[in-house]
C-alpha cells in the first residue's frame, strides 16, 4: 500500500542526543573518537530517514547502531571524553574566563556589582561535580534529556514551563555540546533565541555596549561546540554565527577555538533583541564548497518572518 503523504514531524532535541549512562569503562582515545563520530553520522542518517517517512530505512540504521552497542555505548564514550587526561570538562575554560575577568575587575573598576549568588542553568549536565559545580561561585540548576545522576533533572529545555519572573532567570546558562545534537538547522536557531527567556536582562547598558560593560560578564550563555560545525561546515562559519548572535543580543567576551572544540562567552548585551521585529534572517546558504565539509548550520529568522 502506497505510503500517504504526511506532514513532516517536528524533531523533538530528545531525538538527537544520547542517553546518559554512568560509570563508563575505559575507552582508547582512538576508538572513542570514532565511536562518537560513526554514531553521530548514523543518528543523523536516522533522523533523515525519520523526516522523510522511511520506516525501512529507519529501522536499518537503527539495527546498525545497535550492533554498534547502541547510544549506552556512544555515552560511555562522551562521557570518556570528560576525563582529566582525554582533555577534561569544558567548565574550566569558563571558570578561568571568570576569574581573570573578576580580578581584572577588581583592578580597574569600581563596580560594585557582586559576584556572588549567581544562577546558572546547566543544560546537557553530565556531572555534578565539574569546575563550575566546584568553583562556589553559582548556584546551579542542571537539566539533561536523560538523566540518570542526581542533582539532574530529566528535561528538554525547549518545554522547560518559561520564567515567571526575574527571580526564576539566570544569570547565565551553560551550553557545552548541546547545540550540535539538535536535529534540524531551525531547532537550533529556535533553542539560542529561547535562551534569552530564561537570562536575566542586561541592567544599565547603553544600545552600544562598551568595554566597560564587558567587565561584568552577565547575563551570559557560554557555548561550546565541536570546532567543525564552524571551521568546516558548507553553511556556518565564525562570521556567520558572530552575527547570528549578534541579531540576538549577544556580544562575544571572549572566544578560544582549539583542534577538537569552540567555546564562546557571551554576554546579553542588549534588551530588545536586534533580529526581533525586523526583516533579518539568517538562511542555510552556502559559505564554502568542497566535498570535505559537513553540513551543520543554523537557521534563524526574524518573529516577522515566521509563518
Amino acid at each position: 500500500m502506497a505510503a500517504n503523504k504526511k506532514k513532516k514531524p517536528r524533531l523533538k532535541l530528545s531525538t538527537g542526543r544520547p542517553p546518559v549512562t554512568s560509570k563508563p569503562k575505559s575507552i582508547s582515545r582512538q576508538a572513542t573518537r570514532a565511536l562518537i563520530n560513526k554514531i553521530h553520522q548514523l543518528e543523523k542518517r536516522k533522523q533523515q530517514a525519520a523526516r522523510n517517512g522511511d520506516g525501512a530505512a529507519e529501522a536499518k540504521i537503527s539495527a546498525e547502531i545497535s550492533s554498534l552497542g547502541g547510544l549506552e555505548k556512544y555515552q560511555q564514550a562522551s562521557l570518556q571524553g570528560q576525563r582529566n587526561d582525554r582533555g577534561g570538562d569544558s567548565s574550566k575554560v569558563l571558570m578561568d574566563w571568570l576569574k581573570a575577568i573578576e580580578t581584572e575587575q577588581q583592578k580597574t573598576t569600581t563596580s560594585t556589582r557582586q559576584w556572588s549568588s549567581l544562577r546558572m542553568l546547566e543544560v546537557g549536565a553530565l556531572s555534578t561535580t565539574n569546575a563550575c559545580s566546584r568553583s562556589g561561585m553559582f548556584t546551579i540548576e542542571r537539566i539533561d534529556l536523560n538523566s540518570q545522576g542526581e542533582g539532574i533533572l530529566q528535561q528538554d529545555f525547549m518545554e522547560r514551563p518559561l520564567p515567571k519572573d526575574d527571580a526564576e532567570r539566570f544569570d547565565i546558562i551553560s551550553m557545552s555540546l548541546v547545540l550540535n545534537f539538535v536535529p534540524d538547522p531551525e531547532g537550533r536557531g529556535d533553542m539560542l533565541l529561547r535562551t534569552l527567556e530564561f537570562l536575566r536582562c542586561p541592567v544599565g547598558l547603553n544600545s552600544e555596549t562598551s568595554e566597560a560593560d564587558l567587565s561584568f560578564p552577565f547575563p551570559s550563555l557560554f557555548l561550546v561546540l565541536p570546532a567543525p560545525c564552524v571551521t568546516n561546515s558548507r553553511y556556518l562559519d565564525e562570521e556567520k554565527l558572530g552575527a547570528i548572535l549578534a541579531s540576538l543580543g549577544y556580544t562575544i567576551v571572549k572566544s578560544r577555538t582549539t583542534h577538537k572544540l569552540v567555546y564562546y562567552l557571551l554576554k546579553r548585551a542588549k534588551v530588545q533583541p536586534p533580529l526581533l521585529g525586523s526583516k533579518a534572517s539568517f538562511t542555510k546558504r552556502e559559505l564554502r564548497s568542497g566535498p570535505n565539509r559537513n553540513n551543520f548550520a543554523i537557521v534563524l529568522k526574524s518573529s516577522s518572518s515566521k509563518g
